[in-house]
């Protein structure tokens, strides 16, 4: 297995499994949400290769000394291979490398299937209260 950062071509790959799991959005939202990141960062996007193919995918982010990650998704058909535990290792090892002392991530409450996933390697659920809002765009502004 090949843990690697993001390439163009990986793009269609991400998409399919990203659809495949669920986690896909409308296209327009998970290309424009992937294009900052890249911009931002791209070192934080990370793509997991087995036997040659982009098996899995794991998006970062850093804010001062807080890591987040979000978007880890693994081929459906090659789940338990150890894909998502080692793009998560791989990514905190970059979080390490850049000072973060913390690292975050959002689980949608209706997903408590990955808990198990995320207490394996460390993670503990703490009480949060998240509040969102979409922004639409202002056509009121002349």
């Amino acid at each position: 297995m090949l843990i690697r950062s993001f390439r163009l071509g990986d793009y269609v790959h991400i998409t399919r499994i990203w659809q495949e799991t669920g986690l896909e959005q409308t296209e327009t939202e998970t290309l424009d949400a992937l294009a900052k990141q890249l911009a931002w960062d791209s070192d934080l996007v990370m793509i997991a290769e087995h036997e040659g193919e982009v098996a899995g995918v794991i998006v970062g982010t850093i804010d001062g000394t807080r890591g987040y990650f979000y978007r880890l998704a693994v081929n459906p058909a090659l789940q338990g291979l150890g894909i998502g535990r080692k793009l998560v290792e791989a990514l905190e090892k970059r979080f390490k490398e850049r000072g973060v002392t913390r690292v975050f991530i959002m689980v949608n409450q209706d997903n408590k299937k990955v808990l198990p996933f995320y207490s394996l390697l460390g993670y503990e659920v703490k009480e949060y209260i998240t509040l969102s809002k979409k922004l639409t765009p202002n056509t009121d502004i002349e």
